[in-house]
């Protein structure tokens, strides 16, 4: 005796509708979405970058030269601007975030979004200005 699959009175197929595979596309809050999360893969690759750069420096002055010789050619350079260009879009969506991830009270009373944000938009310049500082005056 052999079973019927194809047999469907008492096993109803289930409805499935098809999603195509770049439906988030159609939409801007999904795109901007899947682009944020695409962003932390360069953040990722930068601090993997910052590590190696780390480990030359660890291992003697030839290695670090070598390094430092990788980091002046042009795909290297294109790689950091692209980095760059991400981390910033990275930096800004997670500070227009933020509000929503830290619920900051005094007293009683909520603190307003727009304080939050705003207030993480000065840090980031603060320390922008300082590490620049540091940058030029060494």
């Amino acid at each position: 005796m052999t079973i019927n699959t194809q047999y469907t009175k008492f096993r109803p197929q289930r409805y499935q509708t098809r999603v195509p595979i770049f439906w988030w596309v159609h939409k801007w809050a999904h795109l901007r979405f899947i682009t944020r999360e695409l962003t932390s893969v360069f953040v990722a690759i930068y601090a993997f970058v910052l590590l190696f750069q780390l480990w030359a420096l660890n291992q003697g002055a030839e290695t670090y030269a070598l390094f430092l010789a990788w980091l002046r050619t042009p795909i290297s350079i294109g790689l950091h601007m692209v980095a760059l260009l991400f981390v910033i879009f990275h930096s800004i969506t997670w500070f227009n975030l933020a509000p929503k991830a830290l619920v900051l009270r005094l007293g009683t009373k909520r603190v307003p979004d727009a304080v939050l944000i705003v207030l993480n938009y000065l840090a980031w310049g603060v320390l922008s200005v300082v590490i620049a500082w540091i940058m030029l005056k060494a």
